[in-house]
């Protein structure tokens, strides 16, 4: 008997009605045959709700009772999932994460999955018991905590979950039918294209730069682990579901096309140190205390140096941009730049796509396009598989109007 995964993300569990739903949903696997463990989010908004119950309760508060706290969330749901399954007749219990030991390391509130047993899940597929499994939660064996794995985590928790139990597929319902070229609302109607597959790789470029379809670590363990992903939509009628999104192997698509997705986040700040010392350790003293402080830097460019003096540019996400400044301006006498410039009304707009692979020039001709249509770039970094650019954050929409319809992304 073929085993599937599904997840259900905060807004599909909003309220009892929808949890409802998605037990419809699972209902008909179960009816087609398959052995289901169901994971799930806590309903929308109660996270947030739980988070600030900590900082009020406490400003400073013990990140191990944080994690006890907005755990609670998908304990609730997990229960009222099986409540409902129950009801139709389809056998089910609801778990927690420590139950089917879902082992994390111990970093409290962004935690990472070192192992999952799952075998009383396995057991209850043999009692014909559907599982229902509370997301973004684990526990670190050593001090027998709970932890959480970050915003996110519940999709994380549902591939890792059917990497362990060697499902068939996991499938990640979502408010979208699926993955698409590009925002749809950056687009006139229709004309953001819903894709059939994509390949791993490809989702991992896109959800680290933008698109927020999917969270990054759960794209992480599908590609490690191969587990077939799915994206769909929980608000499609249950009995006639739409096919959605399947996120595969490369050599599952048949044909891969150049460009197959446009990302893009206004979420970006750029920094820029004017006339600093070129020599050996200059770089490792600009970022290594911003790595010490958990700021992570995207984009990097350094031009040709002359008379011994260089400019470099680097980006960092725009809510760490203060700390940044503040981080480099103390080591200042370390780096020896002359002056720090900055902005904040900044977006990188990318490319994505393998077929980038065997094609020249796919990037240059984002470029020209761009440059026709007066959008100024400021600074570009590549990979095999896409290229990005960052510009003036009020060119985001005619940039990735211009490179979609470019590369034959618009719906026809």
């Amino acid at each position: 008997m073929s085993r599937l995964v599904m997840k259900f993300g905060g807004t599909s569990v909003a309220n009892v009605e929808r949890i409802r739903n998605v037990a419809r949903h699972v209902k008909r696997e179960v009816d087609a045959g398959r052995d289901v463990a169901v994971v799930v989010s806590a309903m929308a908004g109660k996270t947030n709700e739980l988070v600030a119950w900590c900082k009020e309760a406490a400003p400073l508060y013990d990140q191990s009772e944080y994690d006890a706290v907005v755990a609670s969330g998908e304990q609730v749901t997990a229960g009222l999932l099986a409540m409902a399954l129950q009801q139709m007749g389809v056998p089910a219990r609801s778990w927690l994460g420590w139950q089917i030991q879902i082992r994390t390391n111990d970093a409290h509130g962004s935690a990472r999955i070192e192992s999952i047993e799952g075998a009383g899940v396995i057991d209850g597929f043999g009692r014909g018991e559907v599982a229902v499994v509370a997301g973004f939660q684990g526990v670190h064996a050593e001090t027998n905590r709970i932890t959480t794995l970050g915003r996110g985590g519940s999709d994380t928790s549902a591939v890792a979950l059917a990497a362990a139990i060697k499902a068939d597929r996991c499938d990640i319902y979502t408010d979208v039918d699926g993955v698409y070229s590009t925002d749809p609302r950056i687009l006139s109607e229709g004309k953001a294209r819903r894709m059939e597959r994509i390949a791993f790789e490809e989702m991992l470029e896109m959800a680290s730069l933008g698109a927020k379809v999917l969270q990054v670590r759960s794209v992480e363990v599908a590609m490690v682990h191969g587990v077939p992903t799915y994206v769909r939509s929980s608000f499609d009628d249950p009995a006639n579901p739409g096919e959605g999104t399947l996120i595969c192997n490369e050599e599952d698509i048949v044909e891969a096309q150049v460009v197959t997705g446009i990302a893009f986040s206004r979420d970006e700040a750029q920094i820029t140190l004017r006339h600093v010392a070129d020599k050996p350790g200059v770089a490792a003293a600009v970022f290594m205390p911003l790595a010490e402080a958990g700021i992570n830097v995207d984009m990097i460019v350094q031009v040709v140096s002359q008379e011994g003096m260089t400019d470099m540019t680097f980006t960092v996400v725009k809510a760490d941009y203060d700390r940044a400044t503040a981080i480099i301006e103390k080591v200042k006498d370390d780096i020896g730049f002359a002056s720090m410039e900055g902005a904040k009304d900044v977006a990188k707009v990318s490319a994505i796509g393998i077929g980038m692979r065997s094609h020249a020039g796919v990037a240059a001709r984002g470029f020209r396009a761009l440059s026709e249509k007066g959008v100024n770039i400021r600074a570009i970094t590549t990979s095999e598989i896409k290229f990005s650019v960052l510009i003036d954050e009020a060119y985001t929409e005619l940039a990735v109007r211009t490179l979609h319809s470019l590369y034959g992304l618009d719906a026809a």
